[in-house]
Formats: C-alpha cells, structure tokens, sequence
C-alpha cells in the first residue's frame, strides 16, 4: 500500500509526493520523495517525557510519528491504504502474526495450531484471558465472526479468504477452519491484516459505528482521529502482553511537506519520521541525535502495459519495453543508490522468490531485435498516464521516453491526479503506467494470484495478462505442500512471467526511517508493518 524520491538532475526539484490510495495494488507505503534541505534544529516542544521508575526502567511517553499521508478508514475489510493498515493493525490482531523476517507466521491470538492429514483443515487453540478494548473475552465465536465478516466483503479483502469453506467452533476457545480444496497459503492468510479479530456482532453496534470507534485485543485503543491531521491512539491497560505497551499514546501526525517532517524530528515534536526523502538520507545521518534505518521491505515498483489496448498484446512490443529501461540508471539517479534492480515481479524478501530467474534487463540492441519482430516494427505512438506532482513518477516517464524514442516509439506523457491514475488504470482506461506492489503476508499466492489470474480481481496487475499455462501453474502452487515443489512451481512462474513481458519489473525499495535515538525497539516489518507494544522511549 505512494512513492519513491529523488533530486537527480532529471528529476524536478521539490516535488512532493501526493497522497496516493489503492485498492490491493496501490498501497500507501509513501517512501517519500522531494529534495531535502538543511533545516535548523527548533526547540523541543510537544512531546510527552517518559517516566523512570525508582529501578531505572522508562515507562510512558507519548511517541509521534510523522507521515506524508492519513489514514482512510478503519475497516480492515475494505481498506488497502498502508496508512490505515499501519494504525488498525496496533488495534485488531490476528490469530497469527507475520514472523520478523517475512517468511512464516508465529502464533498470536492463537496459541497452536494445527493442519489436519488430508491439508483440508486447520485447529487452532485461542489464548485464555484475553480481552478486548472494552472487557469482553475473546472467544472463538468472535473469531469467525470476524473471518467470516472479511470473506462476504464485496470489492475488499474477500480474495484472501476465497478458499475457505467455513469456520466453526467446537468450543469457546477453539476454532476450525475449514477449506473447500488444500490450501498452502492457509496459515499466511489468516495473518492478513483483513482476518484481524474484532467482538462478534461489532459489539453490538453497526458495521459503520464500529469502525468509526473500533475495538479490538491490541496494545493500544482508539482515542482520536482528527482527519487531515492526526490520529491518536492510547495504551491497553489490560493487554494480554505482560508489560506491554510501554507507551501510554502513539500518535500518527499528516505533515506534507519532506523537510517540515525532518525539522519535527529534529526538533523533537516528532520522534519517528516515516517517509524521509532517499535524497536526505546521507545529511540525516550525520544529524546528531537522529538514526536512519532502511527496512527490507516487499515493494516493487513495475512498468504496466495495457494488452487489452494495441499494440501491447504483442509479446514483442512489451519485451522491447521492458528491455529499453535502463534500470541500474533509475536506481542511481531515484534512489540514490538506496536499492535494487528488480529481476522478478515477485521481491528477495517474499518466500519461493528465486535470484536466479534473471527477468528481462537492459539491453537496447535485443528491445530493438524484438522491435522488428513486432507487429509494429517502424514504432508507434502511445501515451503515458502519469501522476501529477510525483516526481519519481515523472522521472520514470521521462526517462523512458527518451528510450523508446529510440526504438522509434512516441510517448506522450498525460499528467492526472493520483485517485484519477489509480481509478484509470484499474478500469483500464490508460495504456501505459508506472506502478508497484506491497505485500501483506508471509506467502507468495497473495502477489502472484493478483498478478496472473485475472479472475482474483485485479485484472492481472490491471494489464488485462491472461495466460492459461500460467494461471494453471498459479492454482498448482496454491494447493502444493511440499516446500521444494512449491519452490519449483514458483521459479517457474517467475520465468514465464519475466518471459512474457507481462510488467517491465523495475526496481526493489527498501523502507527508510528516521527516527530519535531516543526511541528503542522499533522494527518495520517487510509488509511495513511495525509492533508499537515493543516500542518504547
């Protein structure tokens, strides 16, 4: 669930980021961007100093985190923006949680579980004692209440949860999930955002009265949202983490502009800041009392192609494209050397992701073989659906313009605002864009089906790719076990997919923070996602 940043000589200084929200695709991971510049230190003002107890141990403190972009709803069954995943996932918990690394899950709500012989079902075993924000108990008619509230969803989440068949309850704190058909991804999904565990029957209030003051088992409760500004959330006396939360807020504060973010931080009104331009990074560095961190992250950002528009349908055309984009360049010049050449749709830190499928990289001589075997091979005109005022978005354009030119391809570059890009590209309404992808599980199916099998929803990343061998490879992995076949079906998926051209895969981003070096214990996950009941000043 946003974009990357620059200050190279083709990039337009001081262009901001704007808010950006997408459904499934286009998550707000607002890794920020514009040209930082030296700011004075202000004051420090604003923020609340923890107590030490008589043991020398902080307790307290209220955190606040600066960032590009608000949240957009709290209902976790609709809404794909990280801004509003990254706050509701601190309130609704999951019966199992993503592990540090990205690659499995650990329990959480649920104390064990356990996948049944014939792969068709899973047990799980709910914690004792566990409360929700307002005292009720958690048991397991809350939990498939809430799975099964994500999984009737029209137009959300409701892909994640489309294998499952049913949940049941044998007893308060035991619950089964069912499938219509084995299912890999199982486990993983269940740790999606969108499966969070909320009161059955919204705590008796209506769907839309829940979410407007939400109620979950986490570390920290609602408090306030003042829209375009903040949101404040507060501790959970009563967490089932013993000695958790250390804070008593975590507030998410809107600051637009790059360097009134950094000035915040410096100055102490702020203590993390969320999206720190990658042009700063290496003053932040140098600024005393100030710690800069680049998470491994699951974003990709990608080249889409509309096939059902001409000439993208032709295989050749899109592999001339993809191997016009000079992406060591984009890296250096966008990145500032902050990340890497992307070789697969799928990211390092995603598991079955494989190294060795090399994609398709730059190489002007083969993109201008692959012209003339086009159906178009003298060139054609297209246009470039771009979003205004982002400057990595208009980096990215400009720089491929200037290489299609050279395989006679015009590109004209159409500037619309951010909800109209993603609403355009979403219906198909565009030709040719720049895009990316975040994930929100520790398993490749959430990614891969959305990509490559139209009928989950997406449209195939929105480029309308419909391969039948592929999509059969696709629901063979779904439903395979066996981890080293798993890995086999996926490398070569990844092959295929490179192969086809079906996206020009651009580049992968890790997530850059700065924060006080006051602050212990803060760890963004490869979703994004962070613990605040870690956390701590």
């Amino acid at each position: 669930m946003s974009d990357l940043n620059p200050s190279a000589p083709q990039v337009p200084a001081g262009l901001r980021v704007p808010a950006i929200s997408r459904r499934r695709m286009l998550q707000l991971s607002a890794l920020g961007v514009g040209v930082f510049s030296a700011a004075p230190l202000l004051a420090a003002c604003g923020s609340t100093a923890p107590q030490i107890s008589a043991g020398g141990t902080k307790k307290g403190g209220d955190l606040v985190i600066v960032r590009a972009n608000d949240s957009v709803d709290m209902d976790k069954t609709t809404v794909f923006s990280n801004a509003s995943i990254w706050v509701y996932q601190q309130m609704f918990e999951t019966l199992v949680a993503m592990t540090d690394d990205g690659q499995g899950v650990k329990p959480w709500l649920a104390e064990s579980y356990e996948m049944s012989a014939d792969n068709l079902s899973c047990t799980l075993k709910l914690r004792s004692g566990v409360k929700f924000h307002n005292g009720q108990p958690l048991t397991s008619a809350d939990v498939k209440f809430s799975i099964d509230e994500s999984s009737k969803t029209k137009g959300g989440w409701e892909f994640i949860n489309s294998a499952i068949k049913e949940v049941t309850t044998p007893d308060d704190l035991t619950v089964v999930v069912t499938t219509k058909y084995p299912w890999a991804p199982l486990l993983a999904d269940l740790s999606c955002p969108n499966n969070g565990i909320i009161p059955k029957d919204y705590a008796g209030k209506s769907s839309k009265e829940f979410y407007a003051a939400p109620i979950g088992t986490g570390a920290f409760m609602w408090d306030t949202w003042k829209k375009g500004d903040f949101i404040r959330l507060k501790k959970n006396p009563s967490y089932w983490q013993a000695g958790k939360p250390a804070l008593d807020t975590v507030t998410w504060k809107v600051v637009t502009d790059d360097n009134a973010r950094a000035i915040q931080l410096q100055g102490g009104q702020a203590q993390i800041n969320e999206n720190p331009p990658f042009s700063s990074l290496a003053q932040l560095k140098n600024t005393p009392n100030v710690k800069v961190d680049l998470f491994p992250s699951t974003r990709t950002d990608y080249i889409l192609m509309n096939q059902t528009k001409t000439p993208y349908a032709d295989v050749h055309v899109r592999r001339a494209i993809s191997y016009a984009i000079d992406r060591a360049a984009l890296v250096k010049n966008i990145l500032f050397e902050n990340g890497a050449v992307a070789n697969s749709f799928m990211m390092p830190s995603t598991p079955y992701y494989d190294k060795n499928t090399p994609g398709i990289q730059y190489d002007m001589d083969k993109a201008r073989a692959e012209m003339k075997l086009s159906s178009v091979p003298g060139g054609f005109k297209t246009t470039f659906l771009a979003i205004s005022g982002d400057s990595v978005d208009s980096a990215i354009a400009q720089v491929l313009q200037a290489s299609l030119k050279e395989l006679g391809i015009t590109m004209n570059i159409q500037n619309v605002d951010a909800s109209a890009q993603h609403d355009m590209t979403t219906k198909l309404q565009y030709e040719i864009a720049h895009s990316y992808w975040t994930m929100d599980l520790a398993d490749p199916d959430e990614l891969v089906q959305y990509a490559l099998d139209p009928t989950s929803g997406g449209h195939s990343f929105n480029t309308g790719y419909d391969d039948k061998d592929l999509i059969k490879l696709v629901h063979d992995a779904q439903k395979e076990f066996d981890k080293t076949k798993r890995q086999a079906l996926y490398t070569e998926i990844q092959k295929q997919a490179a192969d086809s051209a079906f996206l020009a895969f651009l580049f992968y981003t890790p997530f850059p923070y700065s924060q006080s070096s006051g602050v212990k214990n803060f760890k963004v996950l490869p979703t994004g996602s962070y613990h605040m009941e870690d956390v701590s000043l």
